[in-house]
């Protein structure tokens, strides 16, 4: 089993709500699973929240049934006991691991897990032929019966008929499995977010800079730098009410900087007199601000219309000669096998980046035989062709799902339906790559600049105010940014999803990056788009989520950069270093 883990805690919780820090867990229950795939330890048991149970219509869960449970503090030994020494298995697992993580602080505990499994990570890597990655859906492809879904006994009972499908789907693919390591790293190279005000909202549009002896406008963004005479906390809070918009960071939007200190030479400073922001003393500020004129409000968000349009139906696209073939290529120079990549799309084919259930074709260049997954692919009787096939492949029957998922090209849009409020855009790369390769989201004003440093979303951050935006790790070559398009500030514009490589290396030398765009967490993907123009870069703009009217877009973008993660945050207005 290609050296597998062979013990395992199979986890399933049942929560009153979707944020960790707010909600509780009300139900529990895990599973221990031995190298032979017996039940070693079983344990299950409702709890007593404290609290309201939420979403009863879901769960089944109501206060009575509640009533008289331990709280989790009583049952975390018993728990920690069946989680200690094994890898944890979930679907979905960063949200059971958050809730038990959670719970296990509140009880003064630490969760004892070091490695985590999510079955619905290692399914998007093999890609099943299932129209979704559901856990009901998956049982039944593995032939499992769910008896009581939601319920959470029952749940971790399906999970191991899944676990054990999935390893031996891995097995035969000569997989590897999409381990995280717990608790995920902390903080960017070189530091992190330094201490920050509390940051209040502003509901105005930035009507640009400060004009000399002119007046400040609502929405005007301000930055304080230096020792001031009144409070900076309570400075920033008669800012913030009047209705400036009170920034940590210096950018070429900001629309004046305060010091008390002409010759500043910190870092707010010399990037203010780099972009030429005006700049004014404390009693200037103080004077000004005592009338701020009227700015323009923030559009407030629509729902599209009930009658939006749709994508065309894939029956209703041109079909191309590898419409619904996803097509795997081995070997040859990167920037060779990028062309046959490329040609691949342009024949309305999807070019995979690894070997899976959904692969159809496999394009071996000089070099093949050195790739590992060349003798699997034989043993699995895939259809093997030279780059001259893509001159005139054959036309053969497309599969239905994969014929369903729009190929987008780079730079390719594609609308995003109405019918979903939630999207899910996944990244991942070789499962060899050896660098560590991390997905950051921005969320972005009509200026192209965050509003604030929690507007960018990374591994030391993993989730945007009110959890509109965020990230999960889902393994060492797959990681995912959600957004809820539904609940985003009306300020935000458009969501931009990079990769920044942590190291020297480059996205030459990692390869093509896949991304997919889906309607929540464990629904089909509706587009996908291969990228992998990169040579020296080590950053790389990957897909933007955008408002276009009342309703939302995806664009593929594959724009790299050679400088990294810290620089391309202050591009976006977030100054890391400061």
């Amino acid at each position: 089993m290609l050296g597998y883990p062979s013990d395992w805690a199979l986890v399933d919780v049942e929560t009153s709500g979707f944020r960790p820090a707010e909600h509780r867990v009300l139900a529990v229950a895990l599973l221990t699973v031995g190298s032979d795939g017996e039940v070693t330890g079983e344990f299950s048991s409702l709890l007593n929240p404290g609290c309201d149970p939420g979403p009863v219509h879901i769960h089944g869960l109501t206060p009575e049934r509640l009533a008289g449970s331990p709280r989790f503090e009583q049952i975390a030994a018993r728990i920690a006991a069946l989680l200690s020494g094994r890898v944890m298995v979930a679907h979905n697992a960063r949200f059971d691991y958050d809730f038990l993580a959670q719970e296990f602080v509140r009880a003064g505990l630490r969760l004892p897990v070091e490695k985590r499994l999510c079955t619905l990570a290692l399914n998007r890597r093999l890609s099943p032929p299932t129209p979704n990655m559901r856990l009901g859906t998956l049982a039944a492809h593995y032939g499992i019966v769910q008896r009581r879904a939601h319920d959470a006994a029952d749940d971790t009972r399906v999970l191991a008929g899944v676990l054990r499908g999935s390893l031996t789907a891995a097995a035969r693919l000569g997989l590897s499995l999409p381990l995280v390591s717990c608790p995920p790293r902390r903080g960017l190279s070189g530091g992190g977010y330094p201490a920050r005000l509390p940051k209040v909202p502003c509901d105005y549009r930035n009507p640009g800079r400060l004009t000399a002896g002119g007046p400040l406008v609502q929405g005007m963004k301000v930055a304080i730098t230096g020792d001031t005479r009144t409070p900076r906390a309570e400075l920033a809070a008669k800012a913030a009410a009047a209705g400036l918009n009170m920034m940590s960071m210096v950018s070429r939007h900001t629309s004046a900087l305060v010091t008390n200190d002409p010759r500043t030479s910190s870092a707010k400073g010399r990037r203010a007199a780099a972009e030429g922001v005006p700049v004014i003393d404390e009693s200037t500020f103080m004077r000004l601000l005592r009338d701020v004129r009227p700015g323009v409000p923030h559009e407030l968000g629509s729902p599209p219309p009930a009658a939006a349009p749709k994508r065309a139906a894939p029956s209703a696209r041109p079909a191309k000669a590898l419409t619904g073939r996803r097509v795997l290529v081995l070997g040859g120079s990167h920037p060779r096998a990028a062309s046959i990549r490329n040609r691949v799309t342009e024949l309305g084919g999807s070019a995979a980046v690894n070997l899976s259930s959904s692969v159809t074709d496999v394009v071996m260049l000089p070099g093949a035989d050195r790739d590992r997954r060349t003798p699997r692919i034989h043993d699995l009787g895939l259809p093997v062709h030279d780059e001259g096939w893509l001159r005139d492949p054959e036309t053969t029957a497309a599969t239905p799902e994969e014929a369903a998922i729009l190929v987008l090209p780079r730079g390719g849009a594609t609308d995003l339906p109405a019918t979903a409020r939630t999207w899910t855009v996944g990244a991942a790369w070789a499962h060899q790559v050896t660098c560590d390769i991390d997905l950051v989201a921005f969320a972005l004003d009509g200026d192209g600049q965050v509003a604030r440093d929690e507007d960018l979303v990374f591994y030391g951050a993993p989730e945007a105010p009110g959890g509109t935006i965020t990230l999960s790790a889902d393994g060492p070559a797959e990681q995912s940014i959600t957004i809820d398009t539904a609940h985003l500030p009306p300020a935000v514009q458009r969501v931009v999803i990079a990769a920044a490589i942590d190291g020297t290396a480059t996205f030459g030398t990692v390869g093509a990056v896949e991304i997919t765009v889906a309607p929540g967490s464990s629904e089909a993907p509706l587009a996908r788009a291969t990228l992998d123009a990169g040579t020296t870069e080590r950053t790389m703009l990957l897909a933007e989520v955008y408002r276009r009217g009342p309703s939302w877009r995806l664009r593929a973008m594959g724009q790299g950069y050679d400088h990294g993660l810290d620089e391309l945050a202050r591009g976006y207005g977030v100054d890391i270093d400061d």
